[in-house]
């Protein structure tokens, strides 16, 4: 039997579930709460951030309409960090136990979970790799890069760039420097649009970053 990513989704689709609606800024939840419910995201934006011990943000993960959110702790007591709404949003809330019993009758749906938190870890693995570049410059170019993939030459970015900052290991100052480098360099073109608060046009080219 082949996995078929898209499994997970239909299955949350189809299994009892709640709504919850979050203005910008209210928490899903907090690190250390009982993990009682996986969630996904009908309409808006979610991170996953935790504080370092010096109290600086890393959004672990950013969520999007469509997207499954706190599925790997399916199987752990406490959420490892904070869900936060980036702006006002609806959830799906499944609990644990209907999930658990959703899969056991559809095995393909949990091959859908394996196959969609295999892509998890690359993603995690990316980052990981992000924050060892060490020109900001660069490092902004290949998030935007991946994010439009090989055949698309553009992005939208929604919610704050405070939140992009920390999703890539920045301060605020040194992603604006980063975003204004690669426009004078012409590597990027940056605009507004009615359905996006940043859209980035990626100038495919020979230079490196």
């Amino acid at each position: 039997m082949t996995a078929d990513p898209r499994a997970l989704a239909t299955l949350l689709g189809s299994a009892p579930h709640r709504q919850r609606r979050l203005a910008a800024g209210d928490y899903l939840f907090r690190q250390g709460d009982a993990a009682a419910a996986i969630f996904r995201v009908e309409q808006g934006l979610v991170r996953l951030e935790r504080k370092t011990v010096d109290g600086r943000l890393l959004v672990l993960h950013s969520a999007r309409a469509g997207d499954p959110l706190a599925e790997a702790s399916m199987f752990a007591g406490r959420y490892h960090c904070d869900a936060v709404a980036a702006e006002a949003c609806v959830i799906a809330v499944y609990r644990n136990a209907d999930v658990l019993a959703a899969f056991r009758r559809d095995p393909a749906a949990a091959e859908g979970l394996l196959s969609h938190l295999s892509r998890q870890v690359q993603a995690l693995r990316f980052q990981l790799e992000l924050r060892n570049v060490r020109s900001a410059s660069a490092r902004l170019l290949l998030y935007l890069e991946a994010r439009a993939g090989p055949s698309a030459a553009t992005v939208a970015l929604g919610g704050q760039l405070q939140h992009l900052a920390a999703e890539l290991g920045l301060t605020r100052e040194a992603l604006y420097r980063a975003f204004a480098n690669l426009e004078r360099r012409g590597l990027i073109a940056r605009r507004r649009t009615a359905d996006a608060d940043h859209m980035i046009e990626i100038i495919r080219g020979p230079e490196s970053p």
